[in-house]
């Protein structure tokens, strides 16, 4: 395999930056196209309830993506480092563990999902209209998700090995191959949202072989490594762990507050406009992972320069990778709150029947929440920044105010105070909150820097 030439020490910025980028947008629009490719197979092949269900279960496949995530970036971060110490020996270690973890991790939720799929359901805000569907879906999704976080976690570590192509093969390969089962589980065999689920699986288990696949036969530096079981390499290991957790855990914070936001969004939009509202709102949810896509391109693109050259000592690259970074961000969110707002028509017929009355209201509220992107990608571009530089608590606090602190109470008290498009823009005011925070913060230190300087 012929592997991308990429030197993080030496290298120039702007072109790294964008080696690493355009594989890694590729990737993640494939994955994107993906979701709403299922979104609009599910919408006209069975229906809103269908969309609204599939809406219901998301939260969990989102924490799970999360977990993923958190382990990728805290290995990748921390295994950057020991790869610009000359640590590779470590930088494996760390890899293995993170796997490890995260099996241990999904294999307690498979267990719990199918012990208490009920509850669980409920607890995600489902109807007694809704629950058939959203139990087909949630089961058939469970076989491909330890082969998903094999997925999650290598795409970061991949392109740390120096082969962001590969992991941009890997998302194209899984996201082709899931539109082409929905479609033909969804229409030719009939199989309704059942076979959607059994898609996503297929093609999470396929794109979880050929991780593996690439770090046991064509990786550079990365491979397992075999850890000792004494209790001195446990203890070890678990205080590894749970530093990678610590890096990555604004990531997983990141995933979380999705979760966060389509269990709120569905009981807010419930109680208000019915499930005609969450149908609605699902069509957002399926279009957030885009504008989510594209910025996180931007902060996953920079991180294994900032995280390797940050070990390297090197502040001057660290700064000019970063500002590479927020510039790319500025005209990513431009670029997709500008598509929300001129084709919310065509994006909520994507999903729905112009006929319907969900419908509707998606085409009123698509623009109002396409408000979000920009500070969204500043906000993403930040937090990464702060994680590549082992400042995990300085990422964390950001990503709980945007997709928590802020996000629920907006929620709630917006469409008290201003109706309807209170329920869209919750979003947008939470990140934009955050964005002057973020932006605050920064010029504060940058100026206490200059002045001590």
């Amino acid at each position: 395999m012929q592997r991308d030439k990429l030197d993080f020490g030496n290298g120039k910025i702007k072109q790294l930056f964008t080696a690493m980028f355009f594989p890694t947008l590729i990737g993640m629009v494939f994955n994107s196209a993906l979701n709403i490719c299922d979104g609009m197979f599910v919408g006209h092949g069975v229906g809103a309830n269908a969309l609204a269900a599939i809406n219901i279960v998301a939260p969990l496949f989102l924490i799970c993506a999360g977990v993923g995530l958190m382990f990728g970036i805290g290995a990748s971060v921390i295994g950057g480092i020991r790869l610009a110490e000359g640590n590779i020996k470590a930088a494996r270690i760390i890899m293995t563990q993170a796997y490890i973890a995260g099996a241990v991790i999904f294999g307690i939720v498979i267990l719990c999902s199918l012990l208490f799929t009920r509850p669980l359901l409920y607890m995600l805000g489902c109807s007694p209209l809704l629950e058939g569907l959203a139990t087909d879906y949630l089961l058939w999704l469970l076989p491909g998700l330890v082969f998903f976080y094999l997925q999650c976690a290598g795409m970061m570590l991949i392109r740390l090995d120096g082969s962001p192509r590969y992991a941009m093969t890997v998302q194209i390969v899984a996201a082709i191959l899931n539109i082409f089962l929905d479609w033909y589980m969804v229409f030719p065999l009939d199989m309704g949202i059942k076979g959607a689920s059994i898609a996503t699986s297929i093609s999470c288990i396929v794109a979880g072989i050929m991780v593996v696949a690439y770090f046991l036969f064509f990786s550079d530096k990365l491979k397992f490594y075999r850890l000792r079981l004494s209790a001195k390499s446990l203890r070890l290991s678990l205080r590894n762990i749970g530093y990678m957790a610590k890096i990555g855990l604004a990531t997983f914070i990141a995933e979380l507050a999705i979760g966060v936001m389509m269990v709120t969004g569905n009981y807010m939009f419930f109680s208000l406009l019915g499930e005609a509202g969450v149908a609605a709102f699902s069509v957002g949810c399926y279009l957030f992972p885009l504008i989510f896509s594209i910025s996180n391109a931007v902060a996953q693109s920079s991180q294994p320069i900032i995280s390797y050259n940050y070990g390297a000592a090197n502040a001057s690259r660290v700064q000019q990778a970063l500002n590479v970074a927020i510039v790319a961000s500025i005209l990513s969110g431009v670029a997709i709150s500008a598509g929300m707002w001129g084709g919310s028509g065509i994006l909520a017929a994507v999903f729905l029947d112009s006929s319907e009355h969900a419908y509707e209201i998606a085409k009123a509220g698509l623009p109002l929440l396409g408000l979000c992107a920009l500070p969204f990608a500043f906000n993403i571009t930040f937090i990464g920044y702060y994680q590549s530089c082992e400042r995990a608590v300085r990422s964390i606090i950001y990503m709980l105010l945007r997709g928590i602190v802020f996000m629920i109470p907006g929620f709630i008290l917006l469409p008290h105070a201003i109706g309807i498009p209170g329920l869209w823009l919750a979003i947008p005011l939470s990140e934009l909150l955050t964005m002057i925070i973020i932006a605050a913060g920064y010029l504060m230190r940058r100026g206490a820097l200059t002045v001590n300087s």
